[in-house]
């Protein structure tokens, strides 16, 4: 006597090999339309952190400073003098830094170090705070600075 299976069997189903490949065809093509737009957005969120830290980031320390001090650091001081003490005796008692707690502070977002100059060449009273920008080259249309390029 023959049995007949109570429930029909279950019929697996996977997918084609054509399918597989209409998927990874498309997200390939909507990763090639996205990551370019991603880079394109990061590369303006580096300058606006960029810019952002010279135009105020770093300007609430220096004023600090100066109004502890009576002076901006000079250009020989540089930016470290706001988180290292200063040697001479009377400043270091007027002293109430860090104002500046991590050091990493004191550069861009491409790691370039701040080029810092007391007093500045276009702000003759008070300093000339500038990145060199993405490429790390001084004085070329990508530098960001903390006066206006003429």
């Amino acid at each position: 006597m023959k049995r007949k299976p109570s429930k029909p069997a279950l019929r697996r189903r996977a997918f084609t090999l054509l399918e597989v490949l209409m998927v990874v065809v498309i997200i390939g093509i909507l990763a090639a339309l996205v990551v370019p737009n991603l880079f394109g957005t990061l590369k303006g969120a580096e300058e606006d952190i960029t810019r952002a830290t010279i135009e105020s980031g770093l300007k609430t320390p220096l004023n600090l400073y100066r109004m502890h001090i009576g002076r901006f650091p000079t250009s020989d001081e540089g930016l470290a003098a706001l988180v290292e003490a200063p040697d001479d005796d009377e400043l270091a008692e007027k002293w109430r830094g860090p104002y500046v707690e991590d050091a990493s502070k004191l550069k861009d977002a491409w790691g370039n170090e701040f080029i810092y100059e007391s007093p500045g060449q276009y702000n003759e009273e008070s300093y000339d705070l500038s990145s060199p920008g993405a490429n790390g080259q001084e004085g070329d249309d990508d530098d960001i600075t903390n006066w206006e390029k003429t």
